[in-house]
């Protein structure tokens, strides 16, 4: 499908999942030939919205920034720190739309989203990390000792390089949205040696994806009824120089 900001990443592929309707969006292509600096957020959102969506969860793969936090550990952060540069991370920046809207997003992520992958990670015997700062990076590189020593130092949890915009396109859009972070590695800062390859990331996500996507089906089950929360609700009655798909 395309949208006002062109084409999405990939085709959506719309299904069920214990009884909810669903759409699955490969953020980097279903070929993962996208890298995250080059990802369509705004266009990702947009169409997911489009077709019904109005709760999203969003695994990614990260780099563990304490040693407690090694390789296989699932993390459901609950905060987020941006240090991209160069993404488009709006709907509302101007012309030809006038009106200023900013968005509280105090806390990024649905707690009751939050609350149902952390139970569908612990049915399946998957003692999860709950919360902790997710710190996105604007890659594809990965961070250098000095940069990975310094995220560490400010307390934060995990590093990746998808997460943001994300989260905060779907606020502007009112979605529900949930992050769930696996641990790959850890990060170059906190272990010796030659530091992070993309050889050993993806060896790691691929021997966890199948336990991944089990927790991912048992979320989508848990997860409440939109209609009986609000931490979405961002605009308060506000025109918005934009018609909402």
């Amino acid at each position: 499908m395309d949208t006002p900001y062109n084409a999405p990443s990939d085709s959506l592929f719309l299904g069920e999942v214990a009884g909810r309707r669903v759409a699955f969006l490969p953020r980097h292509g279903r070929k993962h030939h996208l890298p995250p600096h080059r990802i369509n957020y705004r266009a990702n959102l947009w169409a997911l919205r489009s077709v019904g969506v109005r709760q999203v969860l969003g695994p990614c793969a990260v780099g563990g920034l304490r040693p407690e936090y090694g390789p296989g550990t699932l993390l459901v952060p609950d905060q987020i720190v941006d240090r991209t540069k160069a993404r488009a991370q709006t709907y509302f920046d101007g012309e030809p739309r006038p009106n200023v809207v900013h968005v509280t997003f105090a806390d990024p992520f649905c707690p009751q989203g939050r609350l149902a992958a952390l139970k569908a990670a612990r049915g399946r015997d998957w003692e999860p990390v709950d919360g902790g700062t997710l710190v996105v990076i604007e890659g594809p590189r990965f961070s250098t000792r000095a940069e990975s020593r310094w995220h560490a130092a400010q307390g934060w949890s995990v590093v990746g390089m998808s997460g943001h915009p994300e989260a905060v396109l779907a606020r502007e859009l009112e979605l529900y949205y949930t992050s769930l972070t696996l641990v790959t590695n850890l990060d170059t800062g906190t272990e010796a040696g030659d530091g992070v390859s993309h050889e050993e990331v993806m060896r790691v996500f691929a021997s966890n994806v199948d336990r991944l996507r089990e927790v991912l089906f048992d979320a989508v089950a848990a997860l409440p009824d939109p209609a009986e929360r609000d931490c979405a609700r961002a605009h308060e009655g506000r025109d918005l120089g934009i018609e909402l798909p």
